[in-house]
């Protein structure tokens, strides 16, 4: 065999295992049932044997996607987790993101690795507020999204108005795949047109193979043996109604932001998760081009290339343990690997790459572009880097933002503050929190996007650090980085508000401001100063 035929099939083994990843997050409102739909996705590719209810008691029941402490606790997760599984020879990298408000910056960067989304709706609700922010992320990244109507066994909306909301709302169109038999008392079970498939439903304690067993699937005539004649002949209206008022599923609207497929089912009960995941195995789009600051990548190139958007540390209590969680968007990587890293300019092998099953962790051997990787380090990668092969990269989009809430922070043990120190900058490196050091003063200022945020500092760095804070309010109520063309005029700025003037983990200039006022009034004094409510999580300065 010739070296170019080499080349070529080795060409084409890239690109067909590049086409057999999806890589997804799911999205919702807090308590629209999107950790019970992940542990159903996690049951159904094999990666869990038994599908843990958020609510439920003992170990071996919780959430495996919640590992959190405080998540276990409140029944609500906090940290994005990654879990990959495969289903029907497809590989599925599940991106889980917090679905509490306090933790949208967390949730943005996670939908930087993602190539599309499901969007959980509670069909009680409709489109709650939490649900139309995380679009909007999703909208300016024009991430396909399908829609998973969840809790048809209870009553709730009308499938006509919630699909009217979603299509209103989000001006998107709206394609039903799945169609329910009743909702709530009436439910009977959900009816899958394109395959002629209805599968019934079974409230709790009639199932045919148990609690944990999942709903058969039917031919579509046996309908009738589950529905009565009233209830038929309304079930088919509607279904006949949903189908010609709506536009038929195009998958190349989908995969551009316009269209989104719409299953109704019940997490809870199994019921239509089988429907969603044959949705992305069949109509996801395989990983997508990546924005870089020099060039487009993308993923069938040959040489390796991936960003951070995620570091957790102390996921294992026992090992104090950093883990970068890096997208790949190029290439194969295999174990050995030497990558450069675009923050610091330096080279690493990465000897013991992972991947996640729930919590459970592999070593692998390879992966590919689409997939998602975990990098045990001891702080030398931090969320934004850029890691490549050989070309300089910095791949873009991936920001923090400017805090709404600051806090200084008070140690009980005056003795602890170098061990405090160290415990900010971990977090921070994770995204949990901005660490802010004034220039005037002792004290550090953490910077929060939400109330809850502090509480999972505070709980994070006494169970992991030993290490008792408290919070108190900062003489100041915003934050904003600062910027100049000219040097000499930024330094002449700093030095003129040293009293507002605090540097970021990465020692970026940041003025710290009383009111939105004081911003405004420094701004129109200083048309030559730039600020700025984001900053590229990029190379430290």
């Amino acid at each position: 065999m010739s070296i170019s035929e080499a080349a070529s099939r080795q060409d084409r083994a890239l690109a067909s295992e590049i086409r057999k990843r999806r890589t997804f997050a799911i999205i919702s409102h807090p308590d629209a049932g999107k950790t019970t739909l992940t542990e159903n996705l996690l049951l159904k590719g094999g990666a869990i044997r038994l599908a843990g209810q958020v609510k439920a008691r003992g170990d071996n029941r919780r959430a495996r996607s919640d590992w959190m402490k405080i998540e276990q606790d409140r029944g609500i997760s906090v940290t994005s987790a990654v879990m990959t599984f495969e289903y029907k020879d497809i590989v599925c990298n599940l991106l889980d993101t917090p679905g509490h408000e306090d933790f949208s910056e967390d949730t943005y960067r996670t939908l930087t690795a993602a190539d599309s989304a499901i969007m959980v709706i509670d069909a009680a609700k409709g489109i709650e507020a939490q649900t139309l922010k995380l679009f909007e992320v999703c909208r300016m990244r024009d991430v396909p999204i399908i829609t998973f109507i969840n809790k048809i066994d209870r009553e709730g909306v009308h499938p006509f108005e919630l699909m009217d909301e979603i299509a209103s709302k989000l001006a998107l169109d709206t394609a039903p795949m799945i169609w329910p038999a009743g909702m709530g008392g009436l439910l009977r079970g959900i009816f899958d047109p394109e395959n002629d498939r209805f599968i019934p439903y079974e409230k709790p304690g009639t199932e045919k193979g148990g609690p944990d067993s999942e709903p058969e699937s039917l031919t579509g005539e046996r309908i009738a043996e589950f529905l009565g004649a009233d209830e038929l002949r309304k079930f088919r209206d509607e279904m006949e109604l949903a189908r010609e008022g709506s536009p038929a599923f195009d998958i190349e609207q989908y995969r551009a932001g316009h269209m989104t497929p719409v299953y109704f089912g019940s997490a809870l009960r199994k019921l239509g998760v089988r429907e969603l995941l044959d949705a992305v195995a069949a109509y996801a789009p395989p990983p997508r081009a990546q924005p870089a600051t020099s060039r487009i990548v993308e993923p069938a190139e040959p040489k390796v290339t991936g960003f951070v958007f995620k570091v957790q540390a102390n996921m294992d209590a026992n090992h104090r343990d950093r883990i970068a969680f890096m997208r790949i968007c190029s290439g194969k990587f295999k174990r050995g690997m030497r990558l450069k890293i675009s923050g610091s300019g330096k080279t690493i092998g990465v000897n013991n790459a992972i991947m996640f099953f729930a919590q459970d962790r592999e070593l692998l051997d390879d992966a590919y572009a689409g997939d998602i990787i975990g990098i045990p380090n001891h702080g030398t990668i931090r969320v934004g880097d850029t890691l490549s092969e050989s070309e300089d990269l910095i791949f873009t989009g991936i920001p923090n933002f400017a805090p709404e809430i600051l806090r200084r922070v008070r140690l009980d043990d005056p003795m602890k503050a170098k061990h405090m120190r160290r415990a900010l900058e971990s977090l921070a490196e994770e995204g949990v929190t901005q660490v802010f050091k004034p220039e005037i003063g002792a004290n550090w200022i953490v910077g929060v996007v939400g109330q809850l945020q502090l509480e999972v500092l505070a709980s994070r760095i006494a169970a992991e650090y030993d290490i008792k804070v408290q919070f108190e309010p900062a003489p100041f109520e915003t934050a904003r980085w600062v910027q100049a063309a000219d040097a000499a005029e930024l330094k002449y700025f700093v030095e003129a508000h040293r009293g507002n003037m605090a540097t970021d983990r990465d020692g970026a200039p940041v003025f710290m401001a009383k009111s939105n006022w004081e911003i405004g009034y420094t701004l129109e004094k200083w048309p030559n100063v730039t600020f700025s409510a984001t900053r590229e999580r990029t190379a430290a300065a």
